[in-house]
């Protein structure tokens, strides 16, 4: 055996349901520092209340604290990464009367803040 440890991931990745393999992957390729780093930038901290960002005291969408723990995102999507990512990318599509913008980022920036997010229990 040339990669045991790919192996035990791949066998690992085989025991998870077909719903827990897809987000697992997600999540496992997005950077959660990087994904703070996106946030900071876009200035989400203005709108949103979130964790280990200073200034990040906004009071015009939900705190983001224990974000992980939620059942739903916008109190209606289920909160998974696919989801997650498509609301951060395409907010107004979803709910036309939400005032969170969409935002142009790239399928990794996605992906970080995605990462970053789901650290917040």
């Amino acid at each position: 055996m040339r990669c045991p440890a790919a192996l035990l991931l791949l066998a690992l990745l085989g025991a998870c349901d077909e719903g827990d393999v897809g987000e697992s992957r997600l999540l496992v390729e997005g950077d959660p520092a990087l994904g703070r780093a996106v946030i900071a930038r876009e200035g989400c901290g203005a709108c949103h209340q979130i964790p280990g960002l200073r200034g990040a005291r906004g009071r015009v969408g939900p705190s983001l604290a224990g974000f992980a723990r939620r059942g739903y995102i916008a109190g209606q999507f289920p909160n998974r990464a696919p989801m997650l990512i498509r609301w951060i990318r395409e907010a107004p599509a979803l709910v036309p009367a939400t005032v969170m913008p969409g935002f142009a980022l790239t399928e990794r920036e996605l992906r970080d803040v995605a990462a970053y997010l789901y650290r917040l229990d």
